[in-house]
């Protein structure tokens, strides 16, 4: 009994741990068995009970996973239902919350269609480009399917509302079971034959996935793909889908749909001429008035105008570009000569000239043209020529005086000075003279 009691739970740790257990090992399982006790809830979940003859198990599924359902549950179905189990505390019960369910078989079957699908796909039956456009007035429709369904029901009611004068060639055929798929495609190849129809309409009514198989069975699809004449395929409601509407030329949702297609309504016809002519009248007025309300621009005094505005930009844009230039020439012709003026500067600061016009002289040896710019260059006697800025003299040097620099003036030649007694003083290379 003491070891009991060191292994004692309460009932939630029990439950606790039972819980943890099972929804760790049972995360994701498949199940198989007949569904029982079916009950949608008014919230939008499925609650039932899967069976086998042995045991029970509940399931609940949520209703944001209903959508994916491809039919409607009900008891006595055996189903195949995917998901995780699930312990409800409260009750102490578990059971499965179901993410998935099919009907049992159907797995296999769509895997067998998926397969089927990509090897058609790969030889090129889905292209797009290979499907024909389908006539747009045919006189003539085969129909292959079964000549008591529902389907030829609902086309044959859809034809005579909207035209009753096509005409219709019935081609029969079983539509489910071991020798549908057989009959179906020697069919389409009897309308090619003998050229039955301008456009062949292969349909049933809906069904299982089961009912279905013979609109993907290889004999049809091959025998839609070789088809001459357009195909459209109407198997089911809006929700089936088939493999001969994948290779077909178009697809229709429903008979009906296809019946539709094929058929134009006199009374559309009617009503589209009527529109189509009101369309033409209006807009041949409507070309007509613009027509002559452009004529109206072209008189001589319009065309004047319009020339005037037409150049109008262009004489403007001319107008600014002579400113422009003008302004252009000014400023340069201005900046020129601010230059000039400060290069005539520069050239006359530099000028020996200038340099005359301050008093300077330049003395020169007039054997030998070099300029003297001190007193020991020259020697007695010798003859000298002294240059001012507007005239010159010759001249002898009498002495020389090197302390000061200073030679006396022997004798003048040439133009005479205001005054003939004057010293020459060197001053830096030039000879500046003063009276004494």
């Amino acid at each position: 009994m003491d070891e009991l009691r060191e292994h004692r739970y309460t009932v939630s740790q029990l439950t606790e741990l039972i819980r943890k257990t099972l929804e760790s090992e049972f995360f994701d399982i498949t199940v198989e068995g007949e569904i029982s006790n079916f009950r949608p809830s008014s919230t939008g979940h499925y609650y039932f009970t899967l069976k086998d003859n042995e045991a029970v198990i509940s399931v609940v599924m949520f209703k944001n996973r209903i959508g994916r359902l491809k039919f409607k549950p009900a008891d006595g179905q055996l189903v195949v239902v995917r998901g995780s189990l699930s312990v409800y505390a409260k009750r102490g019960s578990y059971q499965i919350i179901c993410e998935e369910m099919e009907k049992a078989g159907e797995g296999d079957i769509l895997a067998m269609l998926e397969e089927r699908k990509r090897k058609f796909a790969e030889e090129g039956f889905f292209d797009t480009a290979r499907k024909r456009p389908l006539p747009i007035f045919p006189s003539r429709v085969a129909i292959v399917t079964s000549p008591t369904g529902a389907a030829l029901r609902d086309i044959l009611r859809v034809l005579r509302r909207r035209n009753s004068n096509l005409n219709l060639v019935i081609l029969p055929s079983p539509v489910q079971g071991d020798d549908a798929a057989g009959k179906l495609s020697q069919q389409i190849k009897v309308a090619n034959m003998f050229h039955l129809g301008e456009v062949i309409i292969l349909t049933r009514g809906g069904g299982s996935i089961e009912d279905l198989l013979p609109f993907s069975d290889e004999r049809v699809i091959r025998a839609v793909y070789e088809s001459k004449i357009p195909v459209i395929s109407a198997v089911g409601h809006e929700i089936d889908t088939a493999l001969s509407d994948l290779v077909a030329d178009v697809r229709a949702p429903t008979p009906s749909a296809a019946a539709e297609m094929v058929s134009t309504s006199i009374e559309e016809l009617e009503n589209r001429v009527f529109e189509l002519k009101n369309n033409l009248i209006r807009t041949t007025t409507d070309k007509i008035e613009r027509i002559d309300l452009l004529l109206k621009q072209f008189t001589s005094k319009n065309l004047e105008r319009n020339f005037r505005i037409l150049i109008q930009p262009y004489l403007l844009r001319l107008d600014d570009s002579k400113e422009s230039l003008i302004s252009t020439f000014q400023q340069t012709l201005k900046d020129l000569k601010h230059k000039l003026t400060l290069l005539t500067s520069e050239i006359r600061s530099n000028s020996p000239l200038y340099i005359l016009e301050r008093g300077y002289a330049v003395v020169t040896d007039i054997k030998t043209r070099a300029i003297i710019t001190s007193a020991k260059q020259t020697r007695t006697g010798e003859e000298i020529n002294v240059r001012f800025l507007r005239d010159s003299v010759d001249a002898k040097t009498l002495r020389q005086r090197e302390e000061k620099d200073y030679i006396e003036v022997l004798s003048l030649r040439g133009e005479d000075l205001k005054k003939n007694d004057r010293n020459i003083k060197s001053d830096g290379g030039f000879n500046k003279y003063e009276e004494f």
